[in-house]
């Protein structure tokens, strides 16, 4: 795979059906955890660069970095002051584009995290609203809102921050007096932008371009689902038994308005063009499958993420009827369906598929929360699990840290968190910081090879040493092992072009089904079971003889 000066593949455009993000492995680096060049802690650009080597190895098809552009971090870098620089803590413009030339020269594509709901506080059009009076041109590119009451001292609406506390902070004017009210479905250092302002919309139109100038290959969207708001902003309470994606995206009114659909449009015909099958992927949390298959019609959207699929439990019948399900919605709208187990703002696999207990999306896990995972079992389920999904067709997303079995750090102490969640709860929910731990890549070096120095944004738990990349990437047992060989088995039998055939008769409890010449069995019950004939290529865990057992995967060349 070749690139060309500008970062577009040489060859351009691909068939219609063959693009390289339908079949895509895609690994999510989160910069301020991945490598630390630079020495003060926190994870940078030129410590990406350093690993791109290891990159190409384990066998990605292309990386996402999430926010690395300048932000005062009051969110990780999901709180925007100027889209078009790089933070000075991760680097500059040059080293991004030294990072990305490099990428590409392994044959590696960049996908850049975008944040349109909202910027940070401390943007300058931001800045701009709180001087300008009400009604102005400048306040307009927001959500400014009077306030109820008979001084406007009650919020517009009884919103609530997917963070916690209400959704509406009110500002004092430059006269001092209390004056209107912002929207930030997030933190109040994140104000929504008002996306019915054309300003607004030619504003990121033009910030598309300045990444695709310097030669990205796409963009995942924070927040897809979320932008257009309902008209008059009216009351809502959310169903507590409705789940992270709340009721029906019609009856929730920040969610999933029809509006949304026309920016997508417009970001679609910006990528088009450029040549090398750019890419958009939406982060998009909604009630169904079908409903998020929405988001991916030929015109909007390439791809978006299958949280649904994410958060099925481990169970056999409730698999196959997710992965059915997004074959036939995403395959209706002739989109992939993406497949994904962990990420940055979930407790990650290698725990939460051993919890005894509900644990809603951002809540993260803690020392007190309720049924806390048996190690030993999420890292078994966890192997298996990967195994399952890097068989199936369309495209695979990996957090960094999956592919060395890391769990969620648990016992972090309360004074080193620092997720807004954690602060807007009062300590009720512990947030996404367990999942977040910078990564160990050395044993016995400071902060386990993160860096130089031994410094680290999040403290590293000691059990880490024994997972560190070093230790794995010559151990044919370790699950560092365990991923190469399943993207290089992928790759070479091209399992994200296949289709897939169930396969019946092996138990209630097991999840079979072919891809092409592959053969692909998963036991999730609690007994052995009889493995099918067949030699077998990769296997999540150890056998048991010609049986199964629990909590594993294995690749069998089928007959």
């Amino acid at each position: 795979m070749t690139f060309t000066q500008e970062g577009a593949r040489a060859d351009l455009v691909s068939a219609p059906g063959s693009e390289w993000w339908r079949t895509a492995v895609i690994y999510q680096i989160y910069p301020r955890s991945f490598a630390d060049a630079s020495g003060d802690g926190l994870g940078d650009l030129p410590g990406v660069t350093a690993h791109l080597d290891d990159l190409r190895d384990l066998g990605v098809d292309a990386i996402w970095l999430s926010p690395f552009q300048t932000s005062p971090q009051k969110d990780a870098g999901y709180d925007v002051a100027d889209y078009r620089d790089v933070d000075p803590i991760f680097g500059t413009l040059a080293d991004f584009d030294a990072m990305l030339a490099g990428a590409h020269e392994r044959g590696i594509r960049v996908i850049v995290d975008l944040v349109p709901n909202h910027s940070s506080d401390q943007h300058v059009w931001f800045q701009q609203a709180l001087e300008a009076a009400p009604g102005s041109p400048e306040r307009a590119r927001y959500i400014f809102r009077d306030g109820k009451g008979e001084n406007g001292e009650l919020p517009p609406n009884n919103w609530e921050s997917v963070f916690g506390g209400g959704m509406w902070k009110r500002v004092t004017e430059a006269d001092g007096t209390p004056g209107q009210w912002y929207l930030h479905i997030f933190d109040e250092s994140q104000p929504d932008f008002d996306w019915t302002n054309e300003e607004v919309r030619a504003e990121f139109r033009d910030v598309l371009r300045f990444w695709l100038d310097r030669g990205v290959d796409g963009f995942r969207v924070d927040v897809a689902h979320g932008l257009i708001k309902a008209e008059g902003l009216p009351d809502y309470s959310p169903d507590p038994e409705a789940g992270s994606m709340g009721g029906d995206a019609e009856e929730v009114p920040y969610w999933g308005q029809p509006g949304v659909h026309d920016v997508w449009r417009e970001w679609h015909e910006v990528l088009d063009e450029y040549d090398g099958d750019r890419a958009l992927c939406a982060e998009a949390w909604l009630p169904t499958v079908k409903q998020t298959a929405l988001w991916v019609r030929p015109d909007e959207m390439h791809q978006a993420f299958n949280f649904h699929y994410l958060e099925t439990k481990w169970d056999a019948a409730a698999l196959r009827d997710v992965i059915t399900e997004s074959l036939d919605e995403y395959g209706a709208v002739g989109a992939p369906s993406t497949w994904v187990l962990s990420n940055h703002d979930v407790v990650r696999h290698a725990s939460r598929l051993a919890l005894t207990a509900e644990n809603p999306q951002g809540a993260g896990i803690g020392p007190a929360s309720p049924g806390q995972p048996d190690p030993v079992k999420g890292l078994r389920r966890a192997r298996a699990a990967t195994s399952l999904m890097l068989a199936l067709p369309g495209s695979s997303y990996l957090y960094q840290g999956e592919e060395l079995g890391l769990p969620e750090v648990i016992d972090l102490p309360d004074d080193a968190r620092q997720d807004p969640t954690w602060f807007r709860t009062n300590g009720e929910r512990y947030g996404r910081d367990g999942c977040r731990v910078p990564l160990p890549w050395t044993a016995d070096a400071p902060a386990y090879g993160f860096n130089d120095t031994g410094a680290s944004w999040l403290p590293q738990p000691a059990e880490w040493a024994d997972l560190a990349f070093d230790q794995q990437v010559d151990d044919p047992s370790s699950t560092l092992t365990l991923y190469r060989s399943l993207l290089a088995e992928r790759r070479a039998r091209n399992l994200g072009a296949g289709d897939l055939e169930w396969v019946d008769g092996l138990g209630d409890d097991v999840v079979a089904f072919r891809n092409g010449s592959l053969l692909v069995v998963a036991n999730l019950g609690d007994a052995a079971v009889e493995l099918p004939a067949g030699e077998v290529l990769i296997a999540s865990g150890p056998l048991d003889g010609d049986r199964l057992p629990a909590d594993t995967t294995v690749w069998i060349a089928a007959a």
